[in-house]
């Protein structure tokens, strides 16, 4: 008799389990819908070819500096840790920490300062044109 109520009462449990699975509701949560990059410029229109999604993962040690850039291409990111400080050349500056998003200047020369111990890590996502580049350095 105890077998029949322990397989009863694991029933009942795996009953109870799958209709808890099935009341979870995904949730869906917008971190950023903008027609402007963080310094309030407009987002230009997409150019003509092939679109050319990329993902990157950027890890910025502590007490960086990354060099003077710009990206030709529209791009967001969405900080995973640290803190990290972004400026335009003629100073504009936006600090990120963690949870926060960023859709980034297009054709503006900027870049990133990680003025901390902690490294930083930041996930960046490019809606690009194939053979164009994400990103142009400038030169000294």
């Amino acid at each position: 008799m105890s077998s029949i109520i322990k397989l009863l009462m694991g029933l009942v449990l795996f009953a109870q389990s799958a209709i808890a699975q099935e009341e979870a509701q995904t949730v869906v949560e917008v971190l950023a819908k903008e027609t402007q990059s963080w310094n309030g410029a407009t987002l230009p229109a997409y150019s003509a070819g092939q679109p050319e999604v990329t993902i990157q993962k950027f890890t910025i040690p502590g007490h960086s500096t990354l060099a003077w850039h710009s990206h030709p291409v529209i791009n967001a990111g969405y900080m995973l840790s640290g803190r990290l400080t972004v400026r335009t050349r003629d100073g504009a500056t936006l600090y990120l920490e963690p949870g926060d998003t960023i859709v980034e200047t297009v054709d503006t020369w900027h870049r990133g300062l990680n003025e901390y111990d902690e490294p930083v890590e930041i996930l960046v996502f490019y809606a690009g044109i194939v053979d164009v580049p994400l990103a142009i350095e400038q030169e000294h």
